[in-house]
């Protein structure tokens, strides 16, 4: 027997419940796409409230059970939506010239902040992060350790050729720089812009200490 597709019914059965034949089931990874897509449009047109199963569901066509099996809360499901999202802005291109990509992907990472309407999704899910305990986790294992992985990888490239000294930790690299974003951005004393995002570059590759004589 057929199953009915993967969305919620008007009596609330499951979506996976037997169907009529001439029915047919998405596949679970169109419904996953479908549910992270509806998740990132209503977190980046209405925020991290807006992001909740019955919404999400209604959305996308998905039922509720479906969300609740594959994410263990709506804070989860959004970290992972804004992932999805971002992922094709934030590649880290390797060109060769490190100061060249580092500068590439902060000022891109600064415009999705800044233009695109990130810097509040990143703002509230930092702060969401603080009191749900499973999106704290999903953030640091979902998006923070891989960012920084990318990162790290990229660096140690420019270390093999000879473009950053071999004794520098390039965790702290890391650090300096994309924190020096998330700090303007959290605590907004000054502008983030992409010239603060060259400078950073500019300063943490050359150093700041005068020239020796």
């Amino acid at each position: 027997m057929r199953t009915r597709p993967d969305a919620a019914t008007p009596d609330g059965r499951d979506a996976t419940a037997p169907l009529r034949p001439g029915r047919g089931r998405r596949p679970a990874a169109q419904v996953r796409e479908a549910v992270l897509a509806a998740a990132g449009d209503l977190l980046f047109e209405r925020g991290i409230g807006a992001v909740t199963f019955d919404k999400v569901a209604s959305r996308s066509g998905a039922s509720k059970m479906t969300l609740y099996r594959w994410w263990p809360s709506p804070g989860a499901l959004a970290l992972e939506a804004y992932s999805t999202r971002v992922r094709p802005t934030l590649t880290f291109a390797d060109t060769g010239d490190i100061a060249r990509d580092l500068t590439a992907q902060l000022t891109a990472f600064i415009h999705l902040l800044t233009d695109d309407g990130g810097g509040t999704v990143v703002s509230q899910l930092v702060g969401a992060a603080q009191s749900d305990h499973d999106l704290s986790q999903a953030f640091t294992a979902a998006y923070i350790k891989p960012r920084r992985q990318l990162a790290v990888e990229r660096l140690t490239v420019a270390v093999q050729a000879g473009q950053i000294r071999d004794d520098v930790d390039l965790e702290v690299i890391v650090d300096q720089l994309w924190g020096a974003c998330y700090h303007r951005l959290l605590l907004p004393a000054l502008p983030l812009t992409p010239e603060f995002g060259r400078a950073l570059v500019e300063n943490v590759l050359r150093g700041v200490a005068p020239a020796q004589h």
